[in-house]
């Protein structure tokens, strides 16, 4: 293991044998003085001004753009930046909203001792490492240790299982950072000793405002260049609430304006840049569960409009079509069932049109299947009626097989009486007869009712006449 020494929150060795091997070790807040004037020459980045997006890393509370329902006077997380808080916490937000540059600027708060580490490359060993470490500080030198878990949620259960000890006794103050949902990646032992702070994406205004700093500001572009208000508006939509993605595309158009002598940032010139902006969904995450979701409670709600910009955002952030066709299939019937037939037939042939023919192609299957279903009449009589007659079987009403129903094509069957006394239905004129055909304790036990909407308001009274018949009402 490497011989390191951690640093204190004011930059200087702490002298003792921190030899923690933490892998992802943020150095000292050397962030504290500006750089000087690191704007870009013409055609040229300005030498080891390091990323705009970096550069620009706010570096005091007051710097931080956006989460203001967190920052305010007295809120937990502002108390921790001004390195007053007790509680261990969780930055849970999509990308681009703070939450590493929030667990820098806890590095400079109070007299705690910082140390990071990267689920990505850290195990059960380095966790533990880090706790014996704390432990010693704590005994010696009465200093907490504020751990930073970057992308915690990629932790095994193993893993987080390995900070319960410590974040209970407050041996640390563990501040951990996920894009993900934390209730479906931490543990919930470990979810119920953490305080959650939701980050938000940007609003609209405060990625107009970092853009305009990130402008003028000597540590951004110092100046060097403007932007029109429309092209303004174009990084702010691009950006979608993302901090990062804003100044990274603030970033190439400026690059591009610079290197042909221009200093003004036009439309153009961030089309250039950006060819496309990123769709921020994640396949495995939260994202993928919230916009499956949407996209399904639209159709639900027969919105196809909305069901199609939840397909588009599937499609353009490359998700398999073929999990898109599977959730046709299930809403087919779900949702609308026999209150439009056809609806299945629509979504079991998309789903075979993506296997046939793939992407990019496969996505008019798609969008005629969501049409379809979504104006399509809706009822959900047939996820009820399976689930109650489930329901019933498994609470253990299930009875004996009428006899007359039972296999009687074997020997001896007769003498045990069974398929005696089976009437044939289509023996009858309307293929229809008095019969019993549940067990005796469910006898008018009735699952199925239709809707009044679509083809079901024909089979509702079709059923009535069906059931009095059969019944012999």
């Amino acid at each position: 293991m490497s011989q390191q020494s951690t640093v204190t929150t004011d930059g200087r060795d702490d002298g003792t044998d921190d030899s923690v091997e933490t892998l992802f070790e943020l150095p000292a807040p050397s962030f504290t003085t500006p750089r000087a004037d690191p704007r870009p020459q013409p055609g040229a980045a300005a030498p080891d001004a390091g990323p705009l997006a970096t550069r620009m890393r706010p570096r005091t509370i007051d710097e931080i753009v956006g989460q203001a329902h967190l920052l305010r006077p007295g809120a937990p997380l502002r108390r921790l930046l001004e390195g007053a808080g007790a509680a261990s916490v969780l930055l849970y937000g999509p990308p681009g909203t703070g939450k590493t540059t929030i667990a820098r600027l806890l590095a400079t708060a109070g007299t705690r001792q910082f140390v990071a580490l990267s689920a990505l490359s850290s195990g059960v060993k380095e966790v533990r490492d880090v706790m014996v470490e704390a432990r010693r500080r704590l005994d010696r030198q009465q200093r907490q240790t504020v751990l930073f878990i970057d992308e915690v949620h990629r932790f095994s259960k193993t893993q987080q299982d390995a900070l319960l000890g410590a974040v209970e006794d407050r041996l640390v103050l563990l501040v951990a950072a996920t894009t993900e949902n934390p209730s479906f990646s931490v543990v919930t032992p470990l979810l119920s000793r953490l305080l959650v702070l939701q980050l938000r994406s940007l609003g609209d205004a405060d990625v107009r405002d970092l853009l305009r700093r990130a402008a003028a500001d000597p540590r951004g572009l110092g100046g060097a260049v403007t932007l029109s208000v429309e092209a303004e508006a174009a990084l702010v939509r691009l950006a979608a609430g993302d901090a990062r993605s804003a100044l990274t595309a603030l970033e190439a158009a400026a690059d591009g304006v610079l290197a042909t002598g221009g200093t003004e940032i036009d439309v153009p010139a961030v089309e250039r840049a950006v060819a496309e902006t990123t769709v921020r969904y994640d396949r495995q995450g939260d994202q993928h569960y919230d916009v499956i979701s949407a996209f399904i409670k639209s159709i639900r709600g027969s919105d196809p409009d909305a069901a199609l910009h939840y397909l588009a955002r599937m499609l353009v952030a490359g998700e398999d079509p073929r999990f898109v066709a599977r959730r046709l299939v299930v809403h087919a019937s779900e949702d609308v069932g026999l209150a439009d037939p056809t609806a299945l037939h629509t979504a079991v042939a998309a789903a075979q049109a993506v296997q046939l023919i793939g992407m990019p192609e496969a996505r008019l299957a798609l969008t005629q299947a969501t049409l379809h279903l979504a104006m399509a009449p809706k009822s959900n009589a047939v996820i009820e009626s399976i689930d109650a007659a489930m329901s019933d079987v498994r609470r253990g009403a299930v009875g004996d097989v009428p006899a007359h129903l039972r296999y009687g094509r074997y020997k001896g069957a007769a003498e045990l009486g069974n398929a005696i006394g089976y009437r044939y239905p289509h023996k009858v004129p309307d293929g229809v007869l008095e019969q019993q055909y549940p067990p005796d304790g469910l006898v008018g036990k009735n699952y199925y009712h239709p809707s009044r909407h679509g083809g079901e308001r024909t089979l509702r009274d079709r059923l009535a006449d069906l059931r009095r018949v059969i019944r012999g009402g």
